[in-house]
């Protein structure tokens, strides 16, 4: 399966719109991933495909945002810096089999509970009172949800959905006052060892960050990722 389309899984808009070939995706606003046209085959009308995902986000409140990945519709990039969408937040795929250990006791459930959701929305949450609706995307597939908590408070934070021989990792969250003890590490670990089953180690995993996050690259290097792709937006 593609990457786009393994994002569109994982991270799936409560809202979809099938036009043309594309998807229309809404989810309150909250990320683009859930609020943009999924854009990979292309349409027989263009210029009509197009209109109508501005008239479908336009009628929400949204701008209109292309979610441009590996696969999307060839020359759809430059289609829409020729119609003035400007590019936004460049993100790097990342993939690898981390295989270590967690160096901390970490709690993993198959629901997000208050803590969890809190602690991710403390450090993610850029969209103002859209928590409701990030829960709601959240509970959309299947997943694992993992946090290292002390005195019953969750400090860091990971989500991963097991897409057959994938593992998709989101929400990963460290507090501020939680950050370099390695805590977001071990939720890396604890969630890709409950992929592997009893005997430890993990599937292939992925993960995405944005390209000037240099601090989380680093991380996700040291336990055995690279980048092995890239995407990025187009918002009018």
């Amino acid at each position: 399966m593609s990457f786009d389309l393994l994002v569109h899984e994982a991270w799936p808009a409560y809202e979809q719109c099938a036009h043309d070939g594309w998807v229309l995706r809404y989810a309150g606003g909250v990320t683009k991933r859930a609020n943009s046209v999924l854009a990979t085959d292309r349409p027989a009308d263009l210029d009509g495909a197009i209109r109508a995902a501005e008239e479908f986000y336009g009628e929400r409140g949204q701008r209109c945002v292309f979610s441009l990945g590996p696969d999307a519709m060839e020359g759809l990039d430059q289609e829409l810096e020729r119609r003035g969408y400007e590019m936004v937040d460049p993100t790097v795929i990342m993939t690898g089999t981390p295989k270590a250990a967690p160096g901390h006791e970490v709690r993993v459930e198959d629901t997000p509970w208050r803590g969890w959701l809190e602690t991710w929305w403390a450090v993610d949450g850029r969209y103002g009172s859209g928590l409701e609706e990030a829960e709601r995307i959240c509970g959309g597939v299947p997943a694992w949800y993992a946090a290292v908590e002390e005195d019953g408070a969750a400090l860091a934070v990971g989500r991963a959905v097991p897409q057959g021989d994938m593992l998709g990792i989101y929400c990963m969250a460290t507090l501020p006052e939680a950050r370099r003890r390695g805590l977001a590490r071990s939720v890396l670990r604890a969630l890709s060892r409950r992929a592997g089953g009893d005997g430890g180690g993990a599937r292939s995993a992925y993960l995405v960050t944005t390209v000037g996050n240099s601090s989380a690259q680093a991380l996700y290097r040291s336990e055995g990722f690279e980048v092995a792709n890239r995407y990025h937006y187009r918002v009018k």
